[in-house]
C-alpha cells in the first residue's frame, strides 16, 4: 500500500494504515502539488437568472438559448431544503404527488446526430438544428422520468429513467404505490426517424433503473449495439420485476446491487431490445466475492465519507483500445470490453479523497483518464476557498498495461460562493494536436478547459462563468454538461437553457491549435463512447506543435522561425519541400532532458515535414 503523503494530512495516513483491509489494499499512491483555491474574477459576479454578472477567458459565448417552453422556467428551479420546516414542506409536497420530482425540468446530459443537437431534461427531450448561428428547436418530447440523459445511434434515440414517477407511456401521470404495472425505470429507445413524429418503439426495464448509459456497438456485428445501463437508484420491488431481489450479496447472492445491465439491441428490429446480462463487475478477482471493492465509509479520519461500490455512475467506452472507464461509486475502475456481453475489470483504484467517482473521460492517446468525484451531488456548494482542493475535483490518471495509477488532482480554481452549487462534472476532449485538453461543467462554478498533458501538473487554460441564479438562497442550476461537438461549445444549463461558445486564442491556447480542432467533425458525438481522433496534415496541425514548442521554451528561436517559413509557405500554396526535409531530419531528435510532451511533439512534427517533403 502506498501513501500519498503530498495530498493527505498525518490523521488521515495514519487513519489509512491503521484501518487498512483487504479492500484497502487497492489504495495507490499519486503526487501533484496541492492547489490553492483562491478569489479570482468568477469570484464575486453579480446574481441573477438573466442577467447574472459573466466572467470569461480565453472563451466567448455566441448564443444562449432559453428552456423550449414546457421545460423549465425561473418558477420551476430546485432549491434545497435549509430547515426542518422546508424539509418537512418537501416531503409533504411529495406525498401528495405522484408525478413530484425536486428536479423535474432540468436540463441534463447530451448527444449529436446529423447537424441535431440532443438535450435531455427530466421531463423528456429537445432537439436542435445546430447548423445555423444558433440553435433552433425542431423537436420536444414530454416524457418524465428522469434524468432524461440521451445517446443517439443512427435514428435511434435512447434515454435514461430512473425516478419512480417515469410512466411506460411517458405521461406524467406519476404511478401510485410500491409496485406498479405502468411504472417505468429502464432505457427507452425512440425511433427519430422523423422528427415530427418521434415514437418509442422499446422500454427495456431494469431492477434500480437507469441513471446514465453508454452505447457500445458489437466489434463482430454491426447489426448490433450494446447499452450498459447504470441504475443508481433503489432496487425496485420484486413484485413489480421478477428478476429484482435487494440487499448484500453476502445474505442474498441474487441482489441487484454490485452490477451493471447490458441490453442487446438488433439494429434491424430495435423493438426487441432486451436485457441479456447482468455482469458482477466489482467481484474480488482471486475469491470471487461479489463485493469485491470499496466496502464504504471513511478511510481515515481526516478522509472523505465514500460510497460503496455497489454501483457505477458512468461507464465511458473506448472501443479502439479495448477498454471501458468506470467511475464506480468507490472506486474508479478499467473494463475490458473485447466482449461487450461480459467486461471484465482489469484494474481498480481507490482514494480516500474521492467522496463519489462519478465519470471517466480518456485522453485520444488511451494512455490516461480523468476521474470526476462529484462530493455533495451536484446540488452543494463545494467550490468554496475552504472546501479542500482534492475533494470534489478531478482525478488524472494514467494507464499502462491496463492499469491505472492515480497521479494528481485538479480542482476548479475559483472560489465560489455559498449559493452557488459547484462540483467535478461532465466534458470531453477537445481535439488539438500535440494536447491533452478536456473541456467540463462544473455546474454553477460554470465552464473550465484543463489542461493535462502533464498527468503530474492538469491546469486550467480557459472559462465561461455566470454569477449565481440568487444571492440570497442556493437554487440547483448551472452547466450540467460542457462538450466540445464539431468546433464549439456546448452547455447544457440546468436551470437556464442551452449555451455555445467558442474557443478565442490566448497566450494558453493557439488561433493553429483551434484551427486544427475544428477541422475534427463527426456525424454522431455521444461523450460516453469515445472515438480515435486523427488529423490530416495540415498548416495548421504543423503550426500547433510548433505554438507548443515555442510556449514550453522547447525549441530554438533560429529552428522555430525557419519551421514557422516553411509552414507559412506551405499555408500559401508554395511550400518548399527541400527545407521541410532538412527541417524534418533536424526536429526527429529531440534534446537532453526533454519532457515526454516534448519529445512526441517533435517526433510527430517531424513526421509531418517528411511527409510534406516526400
Amino acid at each position: 500500500m502506498n501513501v500519498r503523503k503530498t495530498l493527505l494530512t498525518s490523521a488521515c495516513a495514519l487513519g489509512v494504515l491503521l484501518g487498512a483491509t483487504t479492500a484497502m489494499a487497492q489504495q495507490s499512491s499519486s503526487g501533484g502539488s496541492v492547489q490553492v483555491i483562491a478569489a479570482d474574477a468568477r469570484s464575486a459576479l453579480s446574481a441573477g437568472f438573466e442577467d447574472a454578472g459573466q466572467a470569461v477567458l480565453g472563451m466567448e459565448l455566441i448564443s444562449h438559448t432559453p428552456h423550449a417552453p414546457g421545460f423549465g422556467t425561473d418558477q420551476t428551479m430546485f432549491s434545497p431544503p435549509r430547515t426542518d420546516e422546508e424539509r418537512a414542506a418537501m416531503r409533504t409536497a411529495a406525498e401528495g404527488n405522484r408525478s413530484f420530482s425536486p428536479l423535474g425540468m432540468a436540463n441534463s446530459d447530451m448527444a449529436v446526430s446529423n447537424g441535431k443537437l440532443f438535450v435531455g431534461n427530466f421531463n423528456g427531450f429537445n432537439a436542435y438544428d445546430v447548423t445555423g448561428d444558433a440553435p433552433r428547436l425542431v423537436m420536444s418530447v414530454v416524457c418524465p422520468g428522469g434524468q432524461g440523459d440521451v445517446s443517439v445511434h443512427g435514428n435511434l434515440l435512447f434515454m435514461s429513467v430512473e425516478e419512480n414517477r417515469g410512466r411506460i407511456d411517458c405521461s406524467g401521470a406519476g404511478n401510485e404505490g410500491d409496485v406498479s404495472a405502468e411504472r417505468f425505470r429502464g432505457v427507452r429507445i425512440f425511433d427519430i426517424s422523423d422528427l415530427n413524429d418521434p415514437r418509442q418503439i422499446a422500454a427495456v426495464q431494469t431492477c434500480r433503473g437507469s441513471h446514465t448509459h453508454t452505447l457500445l456497438p458489437d466489434p463482430s456485428d454491426r447489426n448490433v449495439l450494446y447499452v450498459y445501463g447504470q441504475g443508481t437508484s433503489s432496487v425496485r420491488k420484486t413484485g413489480e420485476l421478477d428478476i429484482c431481489t435487494d440487499g448484500q450479496p453476502d445474505e442474498n447472492p441474487e441482489t441487484a446491487l454490485f452490477s451493471i445491465d447490458v441490453i442487446k439491441v438488433p439494429l434491424d428490429h430495435p423493438e426487441n431490445a432486451e436485457l441479456v446480462n447482468r455482469p458482477r463487475i466489482f467481484a474480488d478477482v482471486t475469491t470471487g466475492r461479489v463485493a469485491g471493492l470499496w466496502r464504504g465509509g471513511r478511510a481515515g479520519l481526516a478522509s472523505q465519507n465514500t460510497a460503496q461500490t455497489n454501483q457505477c455512475h458512468d461507464i465511458t467506452v473506448y472501443p479502439e483500445i479495448g477498454l471501458a472507464g468506470g467511475a464506480c461509486s468507490g472506486n474508479g475502475i478499467l473494463l475490458d470490453i473485447s466482449d461487450p456481453v461480459n467486461p471484465k475489470r482489469t484494474s481498480d483504484i481507490f482514494d480516500p479523497d474521492m467522496a463519489y467517482w462519478h465519470s471517466a473521460t480518456f485522453n485520444n492517446a488511451g494512455d490516461k483518464v480523468v476521474f470526476t468525484d462529484e462530493w455533495g451531488g451536484g446540488t452543494s456548494p463545494r467550490c468554496r476557498a475552504e472546501d479542500p482542493a482534492t475533494w470534489g475535483a478531478n482525478m488524472v490518471a494514467t494507464i499502462e498495461d491496463r492499469t491505472l495509477t492515480p497521479r494528481s488532482f485538479h480542482k476548479l480554481p475559483s472560489a465560489q460562493g455559498e449559493t452557488e452549487n459547484c462540483v467535478a462534472h461532465n466534458g470531453n476532449i477537445i481535439p488539438v494536436p500535440g494536447r491533452d485538453l478536456m473541456v467540463q461543467s462544473w455546474y454553477q462554478g460554470g465552464i473550465s478547459v484543463m489542461d493535462f498533458t502533464d498527468p503530474m501538473k492538469p491546469v486550467e487554460i480557459a472559462y465561461f462563468d455566470r454569477g449565481p441564479i440568487s444571492a440570497e438562497r442556493m437554487y440547483v442550476g448551472g452547466s450540467w454538461s460542457a462538450y466540445w461537438f464539431n468546433g464549439r461549445v456546448y452547455s447544457s444549463e440546468i436551470a437556464r437553457g442551452l449555451d455555445v461558445l467558442k474557443l478565442i486564442p490566448s497566450d494558453q491556447l493557439s488561433a493553429a491549435e483551434i484551427a486544427a480542432a475544428e477541422a475534427i467533425t463527426a456525424n454522431e458525438i455521444n461523450p460516453q463512447l469515445q472515438t480515435r481522433i486523427t488529423w490530416a496534415d495540415s498548416p495548421d496541425v504543423a503550426a500547433s506543435y510548433v505554438d507548443q514548442l515555442a510556449r514550453t521554451d522547447a525549441i530554438a528561436d533560429d529552428l522555430e522561425a525557419r519551421t514557422r517559413t516553411v509552414i507559412e509557405g506551405w499555408r500559401g500554396g508554395t511550400a518548399d519541400k527541400r527545407a521541410a526535409r532538412r527541417l524534418s531530419t533536424e526536429l526527429a531528435t529531440a534534446p537532453e532532458g526533454a519532457t515526454d510532451a516534448t519529445k512526441a511533439r517533435l517526433t510527430a512534427l517531424s513526421a509531418l515535414l517528411g511527409r510534406l517533403a516526400a
